[in-house]
């Protein structure tokens, strides 16, 4: 057990010391720092800003070193031709004689003297009734008269010895007119009960049946004169000045398509239709083959003068979109430091494709104003010249300024040589 001295004395409390504690980095360690924060963001600021120019000037490099291969495209001339106009309408085709053949009186069938769809001439009989009341009639009337004739002529005799009154004269000769009359009312009552063709023509679908009453007005069948139709069609009012008479029309329908049958102008409308503000145009038009029918839907083209010297380019050479109308002309590029004249092959192969030797080719996007469209030709009104070279095929993969090389393949508007079968 330890003891504890108690005759030495207690030493007296000294000040307690504190514990250590971090020191604060003086000002000039704060100021290194900063800097070399700085020298760093420096280094890799400049070499993400060197990096950056570095990968331009490359890209830039190689878009000018390397220019894309010339497109084939087909080409043709633009050419001054004559170019023809038209006024267009639309219409129907009518007959010019055309009936449903019916009855004037009632009567019963009893000969049907035609087939359905037969062509037959004027005067042909296509139907009898029966007339046989009316024949009864007609031979009752015919005694009639024959009386009435005799009794006027005993009549007559007796009055030039002055037998008989003129009173007794005047009645045998009403007696005997009333017989004849009978007689002509009967015999026209009969030729009703015979229907004959108006015309000649085609017939159409037989209506009627053996045996069937008929009644005054019931459609026995339609006739038809196919030689000759008319064009019945209309145009606007502003045309009026154009159209006369004698024009040549070109008629054109759905069932025959690329066929186009020609016609005459030989009615203009005196009037113009006020709601519509168009005229009506009659055209006629042969039909030898009867290959037309009453009732088609017609697309008619009154033929105007043409205008001369239009510059006309094929129909596929009119690029559409939805800034205008436009066409891709072929000219000689312009040069630049990355396209360089061609050498070697490449310029054979440019000169064999219609350019010089270090002359490429290249589309140049022109804007146009186009006119009317006939025979597969388009005219230019505004933007083309006549003897220009444009595209006529490959306009969907050009750009403006795209360079091209004429294609070796056959023009598509031009039909290869057909080579003979052995």
């Amino acid at each position: 057990m330890d003891t504890v001295n108690l005759d030495r004395p207690l030493s007296p409390p000294g000040p307690t010391r504190p514990p250590p504690s971090r020191q604060k980095p003086g000002t000039g360690k704060i100021v290194f720092r900063f800097v070399v924060v700085a020298i760093l963001l420096a280094i890799v600021v400049g070499g993400l800003y060197t990096f950056a120019r570095f990968r331009e000037e490359a890209l830039a490099k190689f878009f000018a070193t390397n220019v894309p291969p010339p497109i084939p495209v087909a080409t043709t001339t633009a050419v001054a031709e004559p170019m023809p106009r038209y006024l267009e309408g639309i219409g129907t085709l009518v007959a010019v004689h055309q009936v449903t053949v019916a009855p004037e009186v009632d009567g019963r069938v009893v000969k049907i003297l035609f087939e359905s769809g037969a062509t037959v001439k004027k005067g042909d009989p296509l139907v009898q009734l029966d007339d046989a009341p009316e024949r009864g009639d007609l031979a009752m009337y015919q005694a009639q008269a024959r009386l009435a004739q005799a009794n006027l002529k005993r009549t007559e005799a007796l009055a030039r010895q002055d037998f008989a009154t003129k009173q007794t004269l005047d009645q045998n000769k009403s007696a005997l007119d009333q017989a004849e009359a009978g007689i002509t009312k009967t015999e026209a009552l009969i030729a009703q009960k015979r229907m004959l063709a108006p015309f000649g023509g085609k017939l159409g679908v037989r209506q009627i049946n053996l045996g069937q009453y008929l009644q005054a007005g019931t459609a026995v069948v339609t006739l038809t004169d196919l030689d000759t139709l008319y064009a019945n069609f209309t145009l606007p009012e502003q045309d009026r000045a154009q159209v006369d008479v004698g024009q040549s029309v070109e008629v054109r329908v759905d069932a025959y398509p690329g066929r186009v049958f020609t016609a005459k102008i030989t009615t203009v409308e005196p009037q113009v239709d006020p709601q519509t503000r168009t005229m009506k145009i009659q055209a006629a038009l042969a039909n030898s083959d009867h290959a037309l029918l009453p009732g088609m839907y017609a697309n008619a083209r009154v033929a105007l003068p043409p205008l001369p010297g239009v510059v006309t380019v094929p129909e596929t050479a009119v690029y559409a979109s939805a800034y205008g109308d436009s066409v891709y002309v072929v000219r000689p590029a312009k040069e630049t430091a990355a396209a360089k004249p061609q050498e070697g092959a490449a310029a054979a192969d440019a000169k064999a494709n219609g350019s010089e030797a270090g002359t490429p080719l290249q589309a140049v996007q022109t804007f146009v104003t186009v006119g009317a469209q006939h025979n597969g030709k388009t005219a230019i009104l505004k933007g083309l010249e006549a003897g220009d070279t444009v595209v006529i095929s490959g306009q969907n993969r050009l750009h403006n300024g795209a360079r091209v090389v004429l294609s070796e393949e056959p023009s598509p508007l031009k039909k290869p040589a057909q080579v003979p079968l052995d």
